[in-house]
């Protein structure tokens, strides 16, 4: 029995890498040379059940519409003449009450959990390494009322088994030595302990290696247009290079992947939100950071990876284009200097734009459809990382008979 898992980023690879490792017979197809050609390529880096929060809140609303007018903010939202965006903000509005908030929070912080524990498996089991840091994350704050907020929103997730901790300057510095020139514009962070960071890129092509000791085969430079499928089951996938035909198949195309589901009747509430990043090479060790974060005020991440740092803002509400200006990271770039000054070479950028798939109510879309060999790992949002293992061991499980780890319930199609 053959699976063909479509898309080679973190969460298709790692869905491959399970299935094979349960001696299944694997396909992946990707339309990129090699794996983590998109999403994955350059993300924030970060490992963060610390931020599961889903983006749908009270407060959702009026951020959106003052992005309507404003071209500084850290979201942009452009209503444009687009059924399926519109068709997206709709459900994305009536996600933002305080208890589908905190529904899907939970949902998302659940799945985060079990999926950093996974990863961490992966990681020992397999031996390999992707500039992984183990050191947590700081959340900072620029101003008292800002941080109250935060301090008030850690407290569901921290009854619900993630531990965090609101902690003074002195700690932060104590943390992250490499802050000490700042620490006058902050008030203070919320410490997570057991976020990580790395190299997701790195991550995935490890995996891609096993797989390929495993024998999965590889079909890459390969575009999936759509699918085909009679009496109950799909029987192969349309690519540009001709059908490839399999007896299961997983969609994890993120962004990409609402167009071919369209040709066998399944609408996925999935819309692309552009993320900006911009990777920096070190110039001294000891005042560039040690871990990874995110400066609250901005909302810009930063992520040590070697002898990297990493820098991602924005959610561009831009339709598929992918496109980018140096304009885009000018607040990125303030940041980082005003942060770390003396830390990066900020004259050798390396820039990078990617489409992060968001559903409206904020849980990616996993699990069985209407055809019986038919499977989603899709929509996993601006934390795909963070929730990939987790999600690709639950739909593996789901998939070879076995009792996934955790219900699948708020995460399965059949909720919208």
């Amino acid at each position: 029995m053959t699976t063909v898992v479509l898309g080679a980023g973190v969460v298709g690879m790692a869905t491959a890498y399970y299935l094979a490792k349960a001696g299944e017979a694997v396909t992946v197809v990707d339309r990129q040379p090699g794996a983590a050609g998109e999403t994955s390529f350059a993300n924030a880096g970060m490992i963060a059940p610390g931020h599961a929060y889903a983006w749908a809140s009270p407060r959702a609303p009026m951020v959106l519409l003052k992005s309507l007018w404003r071209n500084d903010t850290s979201l942009r939202y452009r209503l444009k003449l687009d059924p399926a965006m519109w068709a997206w903000s709709l459900r994305f509005l009536a996600n933002c009450t305080a208890a589908a908030n905190r529904r899907n929070t939970l949902v998302k912080l659940e799945l985060c959990k079990y999926s950093r524990e996974q990863l961490i498996e992966i990681r020992t089991t397999e031996g390999f390494h992707y500039d992984e840091v183990v050191k947590g994350s700081v959340y900072l704050y620029r101003d008292a009322d800002h941080f109250r907020t935060g301090q008030a929103t850690t407290v569901l997730l921290t009854y619900h088994g993630y531990p965090l901790e609101a902690i003074g300057m002195d700690k932060v510095i104590e943390l992250e030595p490499s802050l000490a020139r700042a620490r006058d514009k902050f008030v203070g962070a919320i410490y997570a302990p057991q976020d990580e960071s790395g190299d997701c890129r790195l991550f995935t092509e490890r995996l891609a290696e096993i797989c390929q000791r495993l024998g999965v085969k590889f079909h890459y430079n390969t575009s999936v247009q759509g699918f085909e499928a009679a009496n109950g089951v799909v029987t192969h996938a349309k690519t540009d290079k001709g059908p490839i035909a399999g007896d299961r198949f997983v969609l994890s195309l993120g962004s990409y992947s609402p167009s071919p589901a369209k040709t066998i009747g399944l609408t996925l509430p999935i819309f692309p939100v552009k993320g900006y990043s911009l990777t920096v090479p070190v110039k001294d060790p000891a005042n560039a950071p040690s871990r990874a974060g995110v400066d609250e005020g901005h909302l810009v991440a930063f992520s040590r990876a070697g002898d990297r740092v990493r820098l991602t803002a924005t959610a561009d509400f831009a339709g598929y284009d992918t496109s980018y200006t140096p304009r885009e990271f000018e607040t990125m770039l303030k940041v980082a200097r005003e942060l770390f000054p003396e830390g990066a070479d900020y004259g050798r950028p390396s820039h990078w734009a990617c489409l992060r798939p968001m559903t409206p109510d904020g849980p990616p879309i996993m699990g069985g459809t209407r055809y019986r060999n038919f499977f989603l790992n899709t929509g996993h949002g601006h934390i795909g990382w963070t929730m990939a293992c987790g999600s690709a061991r639950m739909v593996a499980d789901l998939m070879l008979g076995r009792k996934p780890a955790l219900p699948f319930d708020g995460l399965t199609f059949d909720r919208y």
